[in-house]
């Protein structure tokens, strides 16, 4: 998943790739919806229990980006980006999320400091 470090995906859109993930896997296993498998189940079947989801890959490759950020000298060109604040007003309405309010979420949910 190419670029998948600076995502910052909207939880509609989050739950709308893992129900695409889990439809894949119910179709790779040539398991109907109409049968009422739950999804455990297929995924046993398939062999992927115990392996992340798209989700949890986004996750862990956007963490990794903000460490080796944190890393960079001062004068490194995505340093310097991820510390920049935009000069125009937002729009109205509520504020999207940005890159950075994902980053403490995800180590939240991984337990990290």
């Amino acid at each position: 998943m190419y670029g998948a470090e600076v995502w910052q995906i909207p939880t509609r859109e989050i739950n709308k790739i893992v129900s695409t993930e889990m439809d894949v896997q119910r179709r790779s296993a040539r398991k109907s919806r109409m049968e009422r498998i739950k999804n455990e189940h297929i995924k046993e079947i398939m062999g992927v229990k115990e392996k992340p989801d798209i989700v949890d890959i986004t996750e862990r490759k956007r963490l990794q980006w903000y460490g080796h950020i944190k890393r960079m000298p001062e004068e490194r060109i995505p340093k310097l980006i991820r510390e920049w604040i935009a000069w125009e007003r937002r729009k109205r309405g509520r504020p999207r999320n940005t890159w950075m309010e994902g980053v403490p979420a995800a180590m939240t949910t991984r337990n990290l400091e």
